[in-house]
């Protein structure tokens, strides 16, 4: 049986840690996870997803607010004697002596092929660039940024139709097994990390309020990624009449005009001219009110 300690906060990380824990070759000895935080309009502190698992199994669920600066945690981890420390998407950087704690070694699951997509936002900017494939990768966990030894790696096709919602969910699912093929293959011998290749690094950075805003003058195959690429997280939106009106799916079109006017509407939606082609607007989510067809949308406009 092979012991370890799974640092992880959001929900896309949840079903590594039901599949580890349902393992009959690892043993899942505690969770660390981030601090609970407000949520709601009622701004109620609300657990992580990790953290209602682990209490749900009797798990030990430690909650450090700085996981370098928590004596008190480290002590504890060193006294479960873990062989791994499992980390993804946990939310914080561990120090030297953190990572010299297990056994072996402590084992990242990074959402993307590295050395490609380093940094917070790998899936995210694999659709705004318009990548046609991205993947996940185990690593062993450096104090660098991602740029530690890589154990194994999947392949993920991307649709023009995926949104990063869509690939949350692909990348969520795919990973436990994944995590659990390079901790036995670790143990056995039966893997060999190698070294990242310097050529190819990129950094995959945290998006910015500006980047959200669509800029009509660039080409509709952009203004396209960039909406599946940030689709709720945090979405990508114009103004119209002062108010901010969320873009949530579209469709590049081949027509022209002015970046930015309305050139055509009909029963799929509005078709906008970009810098290069058009692009169709479907489901928007204008300021204050909820998702809805943009047709719709344009209608209570002309009326």
């Amino acid at each position: 049986m092979i012991n370890i300690v799974f640092f992880g906060t959001p929900k896309i990380a949840l079903k590594s840690l039901e599949y580890l824990y349902n393992s009959d070759k690892i043993n899942v000895l505690a969770v660390v996870t981030q601090p609970d935080k407000p949520a709601g309009r009622g701004h109620k502190l609300t657990m992580s997803p990790i953290k209602e698992f682990a209490l749900s199994k009797g798990l030990p669920v430690f909650q450090p607010k700085s996981i370098r600066k928590s004596e008190e945690t480290i002590e504890a981890l060193k006294a479960l004697k873990p062989d791994f420390f499992v980390t993804f998407a946990f939310g914080q950087i561990l120090s030297q002596e953190v990572l010299d704690i297990p056994k072996y070694e402590t084992i990242n699951l990074h959402a993307s092929l590295l050395p490609k997509y380093r940094g917070a936002n790998p899936i995210q900017r694999a659709i705004i660039n318009g990548d046609k494939e991205t993947g996940i990768c185990t690593m062993i966990t450096e104090l660098g940024l991602d740029c530690g030894d890589v154990c194994m790696k999947e392949i993920i096709q991307i649709a023009d139709t995926t949104n990063c919602v869509d690939l949350f969910e692909e990348i969520s699912d795919k990973s436990p097994e994944l995590l659990e093929k390079t901790l036995i293959g670790l143990v056995e011998n039966t893997i060999s990390p190698q070294k990242q290749c310097e050529d190819g690094v990129c950094f995959a950075n945290k998006l910015d309020k500006e980047e959200c805003l669509i800029d009509w003058n660039k080409d509709a195959e952009t203004i396209h990624n960039l909406v599946r690429g940030i689709y709720k997280f945090p979405c990508a939106y114009f103004m119209h009449g002062g108010k901010i009106i969320k873009v949530l799916e579209t469709k590049v079109l081949s027509g022209s005009g002015t970046p930015g006017e309305f050139i055509n509407t009909g029963k799929e939606g509005i078709e906008v001219a970009c810098g290069e082609k058009s692009i169709l607007l479907i489901r928007i989510k204008p300021e204050g009110k909820g998702e809805m067809l943009a047709r719709d949308w344009y209608n209570g406009l002309k009326h």
